[in-house]
């Protein structure tokens, strides 16, 4: 007996490529080109993208409410200061993963004045934006 191919109108979830989708700028001043989300396939727990920060680039102070995030640096080096006042530092370079908890808040920034920054990003924010909340009190902290 030969199987059926699954009707058209059948909206069970399958595997999909996807191109990287037109950039944007989030809600902290940085460029995203969006990859997998709720938007691009339905995507229930998952956003996955491409971030590119241009030479000297820094996010505003934020944090992602309820949802973990995980990067992993293509090429460029970056740094990030993250906790409640932004007190503690990281160095982020090529090859190098980085995880940041649910409601911690962070602030990357392209620590080169001459070469670009790109990761990889990946949350468990299907909408990815939707989590994002501003911290303009922590802008001051590192100028």
């Amino acid at each position: 007996m030969i199987a059926s191919a699954r009707p058209v109108h059948d909206t069970a979830p399958t595997c999909r490529v996807v191109r990287a989708g037109t950039e944007f700028v989030g809600k902290q001043g940085l460029t995203y080109a969006p990859g997998i989300s709720a938007e691009t396939v339905g995507s229930k727990g998952l956003h996955l993208q491409i971030l590119t920060m241009p030479p000297g680039a820094k996010a505003k102070a934020h944090k992602h409410e309820a949802h973990e995030s995980a990067i992993y640096v293509l090429s460029g080096d970056a740094g990030m200061w993250f906790g409640e006042g932004l007190e503690q530092h990281v160095d982020i370079r090529p090859g190098d993963f980085l995880y940041i908890p649910a409601n911690v808040p962070h602030q990357p920034y392209n620590a080169s004045s001459t070469e670009p920054c790109t990761a990889v990003i990946a949350r468990t924010d299907p909408n990815e934006q939707e989590s994002v909340v501003l911290l303009p009190d922590l802008d001051r902290v590192h100028v």
